[in-house]
């Protein structure tokens, strides 16, 4: 299966839907409080990034929204100042940022293409890299560290969201239909590799992507090993609704990384 294409027409899929959160553009309002310096964003589900991990003035910072189409950060970001180039996976997604930066006169670059492949980008050529969770719809979360780490300069920041995989070690189905908690799965995850086949067209029937579990390690020491310094971290979960999960640990976690 090509999890790239699939992945990528399961999201187009999600915007024309309209009932994902993650595909909404903001609002007019949003976007003038963000020219007045004035925004939050999320990288995880409920927690807002520090301010203090942004840099003091986002004029002029070169940022690339990485996996994080929508119409949602890379149009907040560009009304705050930044020099916005948002990449995703999704066509459609990135027509919400287009969408936006239309509507409110931002300048946004798009591009379209995999996470774990930035080839048509230099080597330093970006000061912040912003990405939510999403590495969890790709096999190989540290090719997406390693490829974030030589795009960025010498002191610029990596801002990313990403799950705590052990959630993956439970039987999804299970847990979002009876609320039982069954312990199934070994780390690293994948949704291709794990299911049974019945399980797996259940997922597709429904038009979800497919999904990874990254160990810890491939996740925060995929960063380091890739040059950079974890400087700020924190924890964040579902709401309640989502998985009985809640109840006992948050389930994803948020870094700052600065590349050395």
């Amino acid at each position: 299966m090509d999890v790239k294409e699939y992945n990528r027409l399961a999201w187009d899929a999600q915007v024309e839907t309209g009932e994902n959160e993650w595909t909404l553009a903001v609002d007019a309002d949003t976007i003038r409080r963000a020219r007045a310096g004035d925004f939050a964003l999320l990288l995880t589900n409920n927690k807002f990034v520090p301010g203090d991990w942004f840099p003091s003035d986002l004029e002029d910072v070169d940022v690339l929204c990485l996996a994080s189409g929508g119409g949602q950060q890379a149009p907040v970001l560009a009304a705050a100042g930044a020099n916005v180039t948002s990449f995703d996976n999704s066509a459609r997604q990135l027509e919400q940022d287009i969408l936006v930066a239309d509507r409110e006169g931002l300048d946004i670059r798009t591009e379209q293409g995999d996470a774990a492949d930035l080839s048509r980008f230099d080597d330093e050529s970006f000061d912040l890299i912003f990405h939510p969770v999403s590495n969890c719809f790709m096999p190989d979360a540290e090719a997406v560290w390693n490829e974030a780490a030589r795009v960025l300069r010498r002191g610029g920041v990596l801002l990313a969201g990403f799950h705590n995989g052990f959630m993956y070690v439970f039987d999804q189905i299970k847990s979002e239909r009876d609320r039982v908690l069954e312990v199934r799965h070994r780390l690293p995850y994948s949704d291709i590799d794990d299911l049974t086949k019945e399980e797996l067209d259940h997922f597709r029937n429904e038009g979800s992507p497919l999904e990874f579990g990254h160990t810890l390690d491939q996740q925060i020491g995929g960063q380091t090993r890739a040059g950079l310094a974890i400087t700020g971290f924190y924890e964040d979960s579902f709401s309640d609704e989502a998985t009985p999960l809640n109840k006992y640990c948050p389930i994803f976690a948020a870094t700052k990384a600065v590349k050395l």
